[in-house]
């Protein structure tokens, strides 16, 4: 049967119990007047959803081009919510808890799923480290690197997590290894209504490849950047500038993003996957990057993010042990990394500072 846009008669709102759709839009209209601004952010959503309009406008990240306002049909968003229940048996009274901002897919596709479901909802402020001021366990929760890294103490209260928005540095996950909980790494983007495919961080099922949801397929395009056929969520060959190894049309490996990509010598570079191999060694936030070489066209550099040039370590015989292309071959600092809204690196930008310095 079509999923449709109803309110579940199960859901809760942080223990609050709604007969009807128009309850909880009262509901929601007095949260907007009056809550924090992490509950305005969700009271909106909650009001467009219920509305007469069948579909939601959101702005995208940049994945697979320049940020614009798309508009996502509700009734997309629902079965891409349906899908995550299917792949995690998750049903009605399950207890889930949001600690992303709604202003972003992440937080808004969290919603539908405790609206359409059923879900007992707890929501709390996007702190870094939310679940640590609650003793609340629950079977469902979805968050960034930056807020597993600060909960790791607390994360046993999670039976299954998705993490997105960013990589899980090898650092975070080694130390996720030993945790009951159930961690799943996440690929998508605002265009696919959030993730398509996950990949098990930790336990028996630990793997580096990425699987997909339900009625999600996947292909390559020229470039060896990933294409996305999610037909149930709108998407008919979405290209993305991901670079991945595809294995089949339902699994692929991450190697970086095509934008990233650096030629140095006639060989392309990721340099996402030179920062997992130094990730182990380098105890600082850094990334590798490039610069313009007359011989080589780019050449690779690592980036510190150090307040004191003074306190650079001696990388010598770490780099050493890298493969020649590998290897970077100048070393700059900057005292604080330009980040977006949601915590991402600008690597465009460092790269602008740097050529700027040297």
């Amino acid at each position: 049967m079509e999923p449709l846009q109803e309110l579940h008669p199960s859901f809760k709102f942080n223990g609050l119990e709604f007969a009807t759709a128009e309850e909880i839009v009262v509901f929601a209209k007095q949260l907007k007047e009056k809550g924090a601004s992490h509950e305005v952010a969700i009271a909106k959503f909650i009001v467009k959803w219920f509305n007469d309009k069948p579909y939601i406008k959101v702005k995208t990240s940049g994945s697979t081009g320049t940020p614009k306002k798309i508009k996502l049909l509700k009734t997309n968003m629902v079965h891409s919510a349906f899908a995550t229940g299917v792949y995690f048996n998750m049903g009605a009274n399950n207890t889930a808890l949001l600690c992303l901002s709604a202003k972003y897919i992440a937080g808004k596709m969290m919603l539908v799923r405790a609206l359409t479901m059923g879900w007992d909802l707890h929501v709390v402020a996007p702190d870094k480290d939310a679940i640590t001021q609650y003793d609340n366990t629950y079977d469902f929760a979805a968050m960034v690197p930056y807020q597993v890294y600060h909960t790791l103490n607390a994360l046993d209260k999670i039976k299954k997590l998705i993490i997105g928005g960013g990589v899980i540095d090898p650092d975070l996950e080694a130390k996720l290894q030993t945790k009951s909980t159930h961690v799943y790494a996440s690929y998508g983007m605002t265009e696919t209504i959030s993730h398509v495919a996950l990949r098990p961080v930790n336990g028996v099922d630990k793997t580096n490849v990425y699987t997909a949801l339900p009625n999600v397929s996947f292909d390559l395009d020229d470039r060896g950047c990933l294409v996305i056929d999610a037909p149930n969520l709108g998407n008919l060959h979405l290209v993305t500038n991901d670079v991945v190894t595809l294995l089949d049309a339902k699994s692929f490996e991450w190697l970086g993003r095509f934008d990233n990509v650096i030629n140095s010598g006639g060989v392309k570079l990721y340099p996402e996957k030179i920062e997992q191999l130094l990730r182990d060694f380098i105890k600082v936030p850094f990334i590798i990057s490039s610069l313009q070489d007359q011989a080589l066209g780019e050449q690779l550099i690592l980036v510190l993010e150090l307040d004191d040039p003074k306190q650079v370590a001696d990388y010598r015989n770490i780099i050493s042990e890298l493969e020649s292309y590998h290897r970077p071959k100048k070393i700059f600092t900057l005292s604080k990394f330009p980040v977006t809204e949601t915590g991402k690196i600008k690597r465009n930008d460092i790269k602008d500072l740097i050529k700027g310095y040297n």
